[in-house]
């Protein structure tokens, strides 16, 4: 039986991933799990899965969580420091790496160096520090296991084919809720709107990345680092129906694609298994039902985050670090009415203007940059 540790379980992830260890009690357990502010959810989740020890990043409220769970043999943590200890736990086998944003940096670092299986959702920590974070995995012998579905897709496709020559990774978009709106509309629409996205229910930074196609652009930079892959070898086609999770290419021109319905269940549960495929209740595609598969090409003047991200990562060093920091702070300056949509970009790509590139960085710089980057971003809002 796995012992897993849900960093960030009360996220989407977080939430769909208990759902796949209750699913399978044969085969998971809950070790630990964390939570940023989320307390009365954490211990709700404390109660039901009977975890060693949970962990809340807010201290102050650590006296609420720890006095709810006062008469249950669970360890109770506050603070970022502890879960950094946390996840090195001598039983813990999978450490599901599901915190939003940077925050989710160094509990990965700190897994990975004691040597735990890491199921990655977080894609942050392959855009901010995607070289140390391999080179780390490569140290200490550590898989990485993808679990944003276009990445498991593509994980999929490689199986079988690992020494074949790839000619490029095709990752599918759906698009979001804006796909086919103007500029002009796309300067008006609100919170509301961009939370609700037509084929995922994810949380609210994710989607709201996905709407202004940010979080694309971010898959592109993890992808270059898990798979090895040229940025300019990756390819993103929007495909509003979320059935063709990505794709990829070999060098004689054969593409594999990895289908299914838009349910993240799947990828956690694959990543949790692998190599084995378990039985489960999750929804299967009706081809008869399904009618036409569409594809066409992004629009980078329209959704100009994803034309950033390609610019950072061809910059390399710091520059996605700067990105994710910036986006960080206008996707929050957004989701609180502060900024429009569109002005995300601007601040974001200001802040890029802005920030000197590193090429080289260590785990102490790319805090700094990250410091550095949400300030300036801050200045422009």
């Amino acid at each position: 039986m796995k012992q897993i540790a849900i960093l960030g379980s009360t996220g989407s992830i977080g939430r769909q991933a208990l759902q796949v260890i209750a699913a399978n009690p044969d085969e998971y357990q809950v070790y630990a799990l964390t939570a940023n502010t989320s307390v009365d959810l954490l211990i709700e989740q404390a109660l039901k899965f009977k975890p060693d020890a949970v962990a809340i990043a807010c201290e102050s409220l650590y006296p609420k969580l720890r006095d709810a769970l006062a008469d249950q043999p669970i360890k109770v943590y506050a603070g970022a420091k502890a879960i950094e200890q946390l996840v090195t736990a001598e039983p813990i086998d999978i450490v599901l790496a599901a915190m939003v944003g940077f925050a989710g940096l160094c509990p990965t670092i700190e897994a990975i160096k004691a040597g735990k299986t890491i199921a990655l959702a977080n894609k942050e920590t392959m855009v901010v520090a995607g070289e140390l974070i391999t080179g780390l995995a490569l140290k200490y012998q550590v898989p990485i296991l993808p679990v944003d579905s276009e990445h498991s897709a593509i994980f999929q496709c490689l199986q079988g084919d690992l020494d074949n020559p790839l000619e490029k990774i095709i990752l599918t978009a759906s698009g979001g809720p804006f796909l086919n709106m103007s500029t002009d509309q796309l300067a008006t629409v609100t919170k509301e709107q961009a939370l609700k996205h037509p084929n995922w229910d994810m949380g609210a930074k994710i989607t709201i990345d996905s709407a202004s196609m940010m979080n694309k652009g971010f898959e592109v930079i993890e992808a270059k680092w898990l798979f090895g892959v040229p940025y300019d070898r990756i390819q993103v086609v929007v495909h509003p129906q979320s059935v063709i999770h990505s794709m990829v290419q070999y060098a004689d021109g054969a593409v594999k694609a990895q289908l299914g319905a838009p349910d993240m269940r799947l990828p956690i549960q694959y990543a949790f298994s692998y190599p084995r495929r378990l039985k489960s209740d999750f929804p299967r595609v009706d081809f008869t039902e399904l009618g036409s598969l569409t594809f066409q090409k992004p629009d980078t003047e329209r959704f100009h985050n994803l034309a950033l991200a390609y610019r950072a990562i061809s910059q390399g060093g710091n520059m996605p670090c700067i990105l994710n920091a910036a986006n960080e702070v206008a996707v929050h300056a957004f989701l609180t009415g502060r900024i429009g949509f569109l002005r995300m970009s601007q601040v974001i790509e200001k802040t890029m203007d802005t920030v000197p590139l590193q090429r080289e960085s260590t785990l102490e710089e790319y805090i700094e940059t990250d410091a550095r980057a949400r300030a300036v971003a801050k200045s422009f809002i």
